[in-house]
């Protein structure tokens, strides 16, 4: 995950700061959601041509799994919002939740999480 947002850091223009990865690897079905939205999130912030710098947490504890992604751009569309039904039932079928904070002008932050009873049926925690 690291090096693909790396490269798209390189492609955009657009500084990625990552705050926390996993050290080990996501089982398969989450690591597809996580990054698809990871994806889903990045595309939106290329279209925005505000965003400077978008941070990425992707935490695995006892807690359970947490993904945040945050931008300091114009604020997500009610459209793209709309876009992320799909991500939000994914995240909801591994009984966890994905919301949408953002500030008109000041940007975005998506954050999902999982519990932990999910990830160890998961074979996570």
């Amino acid at each position: 995950m690291a090096d693909y947002l790396a490269e798209w850091s390189l492609q955009t223009g657009i500084t990625v700061e990552i705050w926390a990865l996993p050290k080990q690897p996501l089982p398969a079905v989450i690591a597809e959601i996580v990054l698809g939205t990871i994806r889903d999130v990045l595309q939106e912030v290329e279209r925005q041509a505000s965003t400077c710098t978008v941070s990425i947490a992707l935490t695995v504890a006892a807690s359970g799994l947490r993904l945040t992604v945050s931008d300091d751009g114009s604020g997500m569309s009610a459209e793209f919002e709309a876009r992320l039904h799909g991500r939000r039932a994914e995240v909801a079928g591994l009984g966890g939740r994905l919301t949408v904070n953002g500030v008109r002008g000041e940007g975005t932050t998506i954050s999902a999480a999982v519990p932990p009873d999910r990830l160890s049926r998961s074979g996570l925690a």
